[in-house]
């Protein structure tokens, strides 16, 4: 019994080492190259840690937000990455996630599968305070990449400034102080002409 659950677990920790392939449209900060999904995972997961003071409620449990920023993308193995601002590939995104939910968190012990689940759905509803948190942070992660690399991903998609307001103004909802930054940041990098009007 035991071995049979251990199996199963080591096929997940084996499948999900195809996230370090999944390619993103956000470029490291040295502008080297273009960052993958288990990167931005790990890169949030250290976020949580350092900025959860800034969570709009008190409390918060911190090791979910940790447990979802780190599952999150892990449908993208299958599903790919959704640039956000491609309007046409958001249209399908929820069928494809929702159709990788299934496989990839199927292959887990009956109980971390339902586990981690109810936490990829939790961070997409956005309905409790520690996934309003996670999404804050999953969008404010770019938006520092885009800030701290003059621009380069928003200029080569010709994003204007409207668009990353609008996405990124739910940011708003999770951590208001974050928000604040962040809008900071948009309007600066307008002025430096990082990003069209």
């Amino acid at each position: 019994m035991h071995l049979d659950r251990l199996k199963q677990q080591i096929r997940f920790v084996i499948e999900i080492d195809k996230l370090k392939r999944v390619v993103r449209q956000t470029i490291l900060m040295d502008r080297s190259r273009l960052e993958n999904d288990a990167e931005h995972s790990w890169h949030l997961a250290i976020m949580a840690m350092l900025l959860s003071e800034y969570a709009a409620e008190n409390n918060i449990d911190l090791f979910r937000v940790i447990k979802m920023v780190l599952v999150h993308d892990l449908v993208e193995i299958d599903a790919g990455d959704t640039y956000c601002y491609d309007e046409e590939a958001i249209e399908d995104q929820m069928k494809r996630e929702e159709e990788a939910a299934d496989r990839i968190f199927n292959m887990l012990p009956e109980d971390q599968s339902k586990e981690i689940r109810l936490l990829w759905d939790e961070f997409n509803d956005r309905k409790t305070p520690e996934a309003r948190f996670a999404a804050a942070l999953d969008r404010l992660q770019p938006l520092l990449h885009n800030y701290n690399t003059d621009g380069m991903m928003w200029k080569k998609n010709g994003i204007k400034s409207n668009q990353v307001i609008s996405r990124n103004k739910p940011i708003e909802e999770g951590a208001p102080t974050l928000w604040d930054y962040a809008a900071g940041l948009i309007g600066d990098a307008v002025r430096k002409g990082f990003l069209a009007q």
